[in-house]
C-alpha cells in the first residue's frame, strides 16, 4: 500500500472547535504511522463569515499541538475556477445539468412537501431540459436506481438507496461553487487517500462519491469518526463551558495535555491513560476508533493536566507560565518562582492555578480570601507578633527545615500547635489557606518581606 495522505481541512467561519482539534490530530497520527502526509486546508468558501483572526488562530493552535503538516497549506477560495472548470465539464459530459429553478419556486416546493408531512428533495424538473439562462445553477444528474455501499474504515460498510439522493447543486448562479463540489476536486488534486472526519459528514459522504464517479476518479477511503458530546449527552458546545480550542489554551491547559486526553476520546490503547506523543504514532490505527460517541469530562482533563504539570521540566514549565502571569517579572522574580516550583506544581490543576500561586514568591497578596479572617482573632494577632519577633533572627541564608525549627520551638513555647501557627503565617504571608510550605515561601521571599507582610495582615484586620 501507498503511504496515505490525509487532510485536515477546518473552516475560519468560526474559532476551532475541541473536536476539530481531535479530528486534526487523528489524521495527523494516521500518516505520521503509517508514513504518510498531512496536509492542511482552509475551507473558506463562506467568505461572508470567513475571518483572517480564525484563519491564523487555525494555524497557531496546530503549531501550539505541534501537528505539524506537509506541503504548503491549501486555501480553496484560490482554487474556484478550478471548481468551475469541473462543473462545467459535468455538463459537458452529460453527468451534471443546468437548471434555472427559481429560490422562490423551490421554496414553495419545499413548503408544500413540509404541509403534505413529506420529505422534500429537487424535483428534477430541469433535468431533461436544455436550460439556456443566465441565472441557472448547475446540478449533478443523481443516478436513481440500485444502491450506494460505504465501506466505512470506523463505522463499517453503510448502505443507502441511491433515490435517496436528489440531484444537488454543485455551481451557483453567481457562478460560486458549492461546498460538495470543492472538497471533492480539492482532495481529488491534493491525491487525498483517505477522509478521516466526524460522522457528521457521513451522509455528505454519498453524496461526493457520487462527483467523484460522475468525474471518473479514484474514491478514497472514509473513515467517520463518532462526536463528542458532552456530560448531558448533547453536542459538546459553548454551554458546557469551553469548546474552542483556543478557550483551553487560555484556560491553562497544557499542549501535551489536550493532545493526550483528545487521543482516548474515542480510540483505546489497552488500559493506557498517559500516552506520550511517540507511543501514540507506534500505536495508533484506525480499528481501535470505536463507533459510539465520547462524553467530555473536565475532572478528568484536569487531572491529566495536574499529571502533566508536575512531570514537566521546572525551566519549560516556566517559560509556559510567563504569559499567564499577572506583571512581567525580572530575573531575580524569575529565580524565586524557579526555587519553589516544585511545591507550585504539586497543587496545581492548571498554568492559571501555576502563575496565580507562583506570585506569592514576587508580591505580597493584593487582598484576603474570606477564610483568613479567622486568623484575624486576637489570639492569633498575638501569634503573628511573636512571629515577627522569630523571623527577626532568622539570616537571609537559613533553610527551610532551619526555618522549620524555629517555628517548631514557637510553637511548644507558645503551646500552641505548629499547624495553628503555619496556617496563621500562610495566611498572612498568601493571602489563602493553602499554598506550599510556608517554611518555602520564607526561605525564598526572604525574613524582612515576611515581616512585611504579617504586618500588612496586621494592619488590614487590627489596625
Amino acid at each position: 500500500m501507498l503511504p496515505p495522505r490525509v487532510r485536515f481541512a477546518p473552516s475560519p467561519t468560526g474559532v476551532l472547535h475541541i473536536g476539530s482539534v481531535r479530528t486534526a490530530l487523528f489524521n495527523w497520527l494516521y500518516a505520521r504511522h503509517n508514513g504518510g502526509k498531512f496536509l492542511l486546508r482552509i475551507e473558506d468558501t463562506d467568505r461572508v463569515r470567513s475571518t483572517d483572526q480564525n484563519t491564523r488562530l487555525i494555524f497557531e493552535i496546530l503549531e501550539w499541538l505541534k501537528l505539524d503538516w506537509d506541503e504548503e497549506p491549501v486555501i480553496q477560495s484560490s482554487r474556484f475556477e478550478r471548481h468551475r472548470e469541473i462543473a462545467e465539464s459535468m455538463v459537458a459530459s452529460g453527468m451534471a445539468y443546468r437548471c434555472r429553478c427559481s429560490p422562490d419556486e423551490l421554496a414553495a416546493k419545499k413548503a408544500e412537501a413540509v404541509t403534505n408531512g413529506k420529505s422534500y428533495k429537487y424535483d428534477g424538473t430541469c433535468r431533461d431540459e436544455a436550460v439556456d439562462c443566465d441565472q441557472s445553477v448547475i446540478r449533478l444528474r443523481a443516478g436513481q436506481t440500485g444502491t450506494m455501499t460505504v465501506a466505512d474504515l470506523v463505522q463499517g460498510s453503510v448502505t443507502i438507496e441511491r433515490s435517496q439522493l436528489d440531484d444537488f447543486v454543485l455551481l451557483r448562479s453567481d457562478g460560486a461553487p458549492t461546498y460538495m463540489l470543492s472538497v471533492v476536486v480539492d482532495d481529488h488534486d491534493m491525491g487525498i487517500t483517505h477522509v478521516i472526519r466526524g460522522d457528521d459528514h457521513l451522509t455528505n459522504t454519498f453524496k461526493q462519491i457520487q462527483i467523484y464517479e460522475a468525474c471518473g476518479w479514484a474514491v478514497p477511503s472514509f473513515a467517520h469518526i463518532p462526536l463528542i458530546y458532552g456530560p448531558d449527552g448533547a453536542k459538546l458546545s459553548k454551554r458546557h463551558g469551553a469548546a474552542s480550542a483556543v478557550d483551553y489554551r487560555d484556560l491553562g491547559y497544557l499542549p501535551e495535555t489536550i493532545s493526550n486526553y483528545l487521543l482516548r476520546l474515542g480510540w483505546s490503547h489497552g488500559d493506557d491513560e498517559i500516552i506520550p506523543r511517540d507511543l501514540a504514532v507506534e500505536w495508533f490505527d484506525l480499528k481501535n476508533v470505536g463507533r459510539s460517541p465520547s462524553r467530555f469530562d473536565m475532572k478528568k482533563l484536569q487531572n491529566l493536566n495536574a499529571h502533566y504539570i508536575r512531570n514537566r521540566d521546572n525551566s519549560s514549565l516556566m517559560n509556559y507560565m510567563l504569559p499567564f502571569l499577572n506583571r512581567d517579572v525580572d530575573d531575580s522574580e524569575k529565580a524565586k518562582i524557579l526555587r519553589g516550583m516544585n511545591g507550585l506544581k504539586d497543587r496545581a490543576k492548571t498554568v492559571v492555578d501555576l502563575a496565580e500561586s507562583a506570585m506569592t514568591y514576587v508580591e505580597p497578596p493584593s487582598r484576603y480570601d474570606s477564610a483568613c479572617s479567622k486568623y484575624a482573632t486576637e489570639a492569633h494577632i498575638c501569634i503573628l507578633r511573636d512571629v515577627i519577633g522569630v523571623l527577626s533572627d532568622v539570616g537571609i541564608s537559613e533553610t527551610e527545615e532551619q526555618i522549620s525549627q524555629r517555628f517548631k520551638d514557637l510553637s511548644k513555647k507558645l503551646e500552641v500547635k505548629l499547624v495553628e501557627v503555619a496556617q496563621a503565617m500562610r495566611a498572612a504571608l498568601c493571602g489563602k489557606l493553602v499554598s506550599p510550605s510556608v517554611f518555602q515561601i520564607i526561605e525564598i521571599i526572604g525574613p524582612k518581606d515576611a515581616i512585611d507582610r504579617i504586618s500588612a495582615f496586621i494592619q488590614r484586620f487590627v489596625g
